[in-house]
């Protein structure tokens, strides 16, 4: 099966429609780094046609972009490469720094670590309170006329701080929270990226592995493991969720499908949407062919909606992740 595609703004090659993340790949909050596992997970994931790689600084401090540097020389050329800008760590705390000075800095270890000249998607990762977008876009731009990145996105904006940041630089790409269980952005993010041709990177569509199908009520979360402070895997709350995907399985079976393809079709038949699906393991991407080639119909999505408001009677986004402002 041949993987969907859609164009980003500012970018010559189509965009595969799921993109690997790679938050997983950095070790950090996951358990530690395995990285013998993650560049096998990278070489699988451009054999399957997926030829977006999503990463971050902040995600293992600079260790996923290590990995993926090393995983993909010789191959740099295949890839549309994303990263992000913007945290800032001092002794294992993150917090939103995303002043001229910090991106500059920023940019330059991020080349360095991925073996690059240039990033294709340079994403603000949250909204600094204490910097001006207007000082954050402005030094974007820069970097773009430079020739060090070639489109710019942000992720977790709001319509209005989006607005304010398209005035000084050409946006193409806004990333939020979104999958079966997280869906705020349909109320305003969602419609905004249509009416002005943003492309959306939805991170999570499988809402931390709680859509994978694969989880039980018994599931231990340890070490560093951000589930263990997510309150979505928390009782009562957790057996409400997977209480969800087990009746959810019925709408995938309809189509001979997995529920991970459910959750990642769902998705994608959501609007101009790639889904980032994090791995760290090759076998964890086995089925993204399953996604692609068919559609959820109205009758579907209907059923769907009436299994969330049975299940779940006491919803939570995924608010818990945002990091704190620099004090």
């Amino acid at each position: 099966m041949t993987a969907e595609t859609l164009s980003i703004s500012g970018l010559a090659k189509p965009a595969s429609r799921i993109a690997l993340g790679t938050w997983a790949i950095g070790g950090s909050m996951w358990g530690g780094p395995d990285d013998e596992n993650a560049a096998r997970t990278i070489d699988k994931a451009l054999d399957l046609g997926i030829n977006v790689i999503d990463t971050a600084p902040v995600y293992g401090f600079g260790h996923s972009e290590d990995v993926i540097g090393r995983a993909l020389e010789g191959k740099r050329d295949r890839v549309i490469l994303a990263t992000k800008v913007g945290l800032h760590w001092q002794d294992g705390k993150v917090f939103r720094d995303s002043r001229p000075a910090r991106i500059a800095q920023e940019v330059e270890d991020s080349l360095r670590r991925l073996r690059t000249d240039h990033i294709d998607l340079y994403q603000v990762h949250w909204p600094d309170p204490k910097t001006p977008i207007e000082e954050t876009a402005r030094a974007l731009e820069k970097l773009v006329k430079a020739g060090k990145v070639r489109a710019l996105g942000v992720s977790n904006f709001s319509p209005e701080q989006m607005d304010e940041f398209a005035q000084f630089a050409p946006l193409a790409t806004i990333q939020p929270p979104y999958n079966l269980f997280e869906r705020d952005i349909e109320k305003d993010v969602l419609p905004y990226a249509v009416k002005n041709n943003l492309a959306v990177l939805a991170y999570g569509p499988l809402c931390r592995g709680l859509l994978s199908g694969r989880m039980t009520a018994e599931r231990q979360f340890e070490g560093d493991d951000l589930r263990r402070t997510d309150p979505k895997f928390q009782q009562p709350r957790f057996g409400q969720y997977l209480k969800a995907v087990e009746d959810l399985k019925a709408i995938a079976n309809k189509h001979n499908k997995s529920m991970l393809a459910l959750a990642i079709r769902w998705v994608l038949d959501k609007g101009p949407t790639i889904a980032l699906w994090g791995a760290r393991k090759p076998e964890q991407i086995s089925g993204i062919d399953d996604a692609f080639g068919w559609k959820l119909d109205e009758a579907d999505l209907k059923a769907i909606d009436a299994i969330l408001a049975q299940d779940i009677t006491s919803p939570v986004g995924p608010e818990f992740m945002a990091p704190p402002a620099r004090s």
